[in-house]
């Protein structure tokens, strides 16, 4: 919008409401990624100092500031590197799936083995077998997944990270 441009109180309210929101999902990130978003200092203090605050009401004031903070700058780039986040995060969470599919598959497929070595030329095959043996007897004798767990693990690797 541009300078001078008149605003209604409800217009005001809206946006200072969706600053507060915004401020809200920056306090519900974990530290590291907070980190990562490389916020201007006060804002940074005032998020860290959100997380800190377990009073309902003071929070709800700090996040009044947070809002208050935020209308002095762009919320922009902070909504595109939260997208970003986001976006990161549940590729994170499909890529661990697709994983934990290979590994259902390879304990309980033997024809799996040689389609994820075909996709996979790199992959430890010794290896695997072992695991996946290991893994099947763990299963049948109820004992603790040592070795399904290990198999995630190198299938992981083999999947590159």
């Amino acid at each position: 919008m541009s300078e001078g441009a008149f605003l209604s109180k409800t217009q005001r309210k809206r946006q200072m409401h969706e600053l507060q929101a915004l401020g809200a999902e920056l306090v519900e990130l974990p530290a590291a990624q907070l980190a990562a978003m490389a916020l201007e200092e006060e804002l940074a203090r005032a998020v860290l100092e959100a997380k800190r605050i377990a009073s309902r009401e003071a929070k709800r004031r700090q996040m009044q500031f947070i809002g208050r903070l935020m209308r002095g700058m762009d919320p922009e780039p902070i909504r595109a590197r939260l997208a970003e986040v986001a976006g990161r995060s549940s590729r994170v969470l499909a890529r661990h799936r697709r994983l934990e599919a290979w590994r259902e598959r390879l304990v309980g497929d033997d024809a799996a083995l040689t389609e994820f070595a075909t996709g996979h030329p790199g992959a430890d095959l010794q290896a695997l077998r072992a695991l996946i043996r290991n893994a099947r007897r763990e299963a049948a004798e109820g004992k603790p997944p040592r070795a399904y767990r290990e198999l995630f693990r190198l299938i992981r690797e083999a999947a590159g990270g």
